[in-house]
């Protein structure tokens, strides 16, 4: 409608419906995450957003872009609130305003794919192009910005699919990322001319790339699924605790929690003869270092299996009058003896220590948990008489870069020991797990996990997750893993395929700066 003919101003207020599709993108790529694993949703869940932000100026475009980003991360992480309410304290209404501060900053960078997308189509710059670099880039640079949160990365959503994801070890997790987004486009256009009719034109060179990239990463990913691996069985028991997060650190519960895992250990050993026995994150309630006695008793478990354990445990290091603390892994030898320790390199921000802490000395750690951690130096593996393990502590094996270094390093498979309790029976325990079947895949590289109320798992070197526990239930998990002796193309090369793209993105934004707009739309 043209206001001018009543003497008022142009009506540029965005359309309650826009609102509305641009929630429903949010609410559809959300559900496609686990829980829900809806995973058909990540391949069309734009399209409403696209549909809201045709006809629009870039800001507005953004504005749209955000409050989709609102509700995906709102619905993916919504368990935020259950940790620092539950378990840091906090009161609702403040729990509230931490949760939204996060997933207003990480809506930042959806807003922002939606803003570069629809300023390059004022400039002549197909979607098609525009919109899954812009994405994949602003992706990547959330891995590692303000510390870094890849957590409901687009890739992730098709964990599941194994013929699908198996082009990991080529490209990562990005280029399923990519594939989704470009997908996402492809539809839109195909399915704004099948509504709207002749304005628009038949994306047909776009959907026969689509079909082949789909294909392809379809074809690849058989071929893949049908190379055995070639390398060593190891027999491997899992150990989950279920202690409740709030007894872990109390010492009069010390006891009994060493007498769990003991007992449960034991019942590992009855079962079959085994290679290599995880504890999980922390499990050890106690500095392994300066209790000989309790120390004592888990070497005597590894020596009585004649198998490796691996046991979570605090560390310390002491400079003088000063106590460096560190949330670590230990080695006890088959023949019973402390072997080296993996100290955890990526820390939780807010949880095991404050991110500008001298800046911010008003803000505590939302997670209660044992003194204010360090950040180990260097990557250990561990060894087991049959390949190296690299550890994963907690939410390290969300960090592609991580997984590949231990690998770079020698390791043959990875080890994640994690204590998820904090979730609750939330979402996260399931999307946390969906993460480590793309480092087996990377790197082909068998993942064991060990979790301390679940979900404990086995997944093999193509991302199958083979075997898993209950959540909040003792279990014991014994099963084999198979090692490969391939080394992938991601192993080598790292996240090149990533910074490819981001490459081109520069490209493109530089490029799409110097050109004038093209012929006008009707904007709103």
């Amino acid at each position: 409608m043209d206001y001018r003919r009543f003497g008022l101003p142009d009506f540029n207020a965005i359309p309650r419906r826009d609102y509305l599709l641009a929630l429903l993108s949010g609410v559809l790529t959300a559900l496609s995450f686990p829980k829900a694993g809806l995973w058909p949703l990540a391949w069309i869940g734009f399209i409403p957003l696209f549909l809201a932000c045709r006809h629009k100026r870039a800001g507005l475009a953004f504005r749209l872009g955000f409050l989709a980003g609102l509700a995906n991360f709102g619905g993916i992480l919504y368990w935020i609130n259950i940790v620092v309410t539950r378990y840091g304290h906090l009161p609702w209404w403040l729990s509230l305003w931490v949760f939204l501060l996060l997933v207003a900053y990480l809506a930042l960078y959806p807003a922002t794919a939606l803003w570069f997308t629809r300023w390059a189509e004022l400039r002549g710059v197909t979607p098609l192009l525009s919109f899954p670099l812009a994405w994949c880039s602003l992706e990547y640079l959330r891995s590692f910005a303000l510390s870094g949160f890849p957590w409901g990365t687009l890739g992730y959503s098709q964990y599941r699919l194994l013929p699908l994801i198996q082009i990991a070890d080529i490209t990562g997790v990005y280029g399923l990322s990519f594939l989704l987004a470009f997908a996402n486009a492809v539809i839109f256009l195909l399915l704004r001319r099948m509504v709207r009719g002749a304005p628009y034109p038949w994306p047909k060179k776009s959907c026969l790339l689509l079909v082949f990239m789909v294909a392809a990463t379809l074809g690849y990913g058989a071929l893949r699924l049908h190379q055995p691996p070639d390398g060593a069985t190891l027999k491997v028991a899992l150990i989950q605790g279920n202690i409740p997060q709030d007894v872990k650190w109390d010492p009069s519960f010390q006891e009994a929690t060493v007498q769990i895992y003991e007992r449960l250990t034991r019942q590992a050993m009855a079962s079959a003869r085994l290679d290599l026995i995880v504890w999980p994150e922390s499990a050890a309630p106690f500095f392994v270092q300066d209790e000989p006695r309790l120390s004592a008793r888990l070497g005597a478990l590894s020596r009585a299996a004649g198998a490796g354990l691996i046991v979570g445990s605090p560390a310390v290091e002491r400079e003088g009058e000063r106590m460096r603390y560190l949330n670590s892994a230990f080695l006890f030898t088959p023949n019973g003896a402390i072997g080296p320790r993996s100290d955890k390199l990526h820390l939780v921000p807010f949880g095991e220590y404050v991110p500008l802490a001298k800046l911010l000395p008003f803000v505590n750690k939302m997670v209660a948990g044992i003194g204010d951690f360090v950040p180990g130096t260097k990557f250990v593996t561990f060894p087991t008489g049959k390949g190296d393990a690299g550890v994963l502590v907690c939410f390290e094996g969300i960090f592609p870069e991580l997984a590949r270094g231990y690998i770079r390093q020698g390791s043959r498979f990875l080890v994640n020991i994690t204590n998820d309790a904090w979730f609750g029976t939330s979402s996260a325990p399931w999307q946390h797990l969906s993460m480590y079947a793309f480092r087996a895949v990377e790197n082909r590289a068998p993942v064991v996990r060990a979790a301390n109320t679940g979900i404990s798992s086995l997944i093999d070197s193509t991302g199958r997750i083979t075997d898993t526990t209950a959540l909040f239930q003792e279990a014991v998990l014994v099963g084999e893993i198979r090692l490969t002796n391939r080394v992938t193309f991601y192993t080598r090369h790292g996240e090149l395929f990533i910074h490819l793209l981001c490459g081109a993105f520069v490209v493109m934004l530089v490029a799409t700066a110097r050109r004038k707009k093209g012929k006008k739309e009707e904007l709103s």
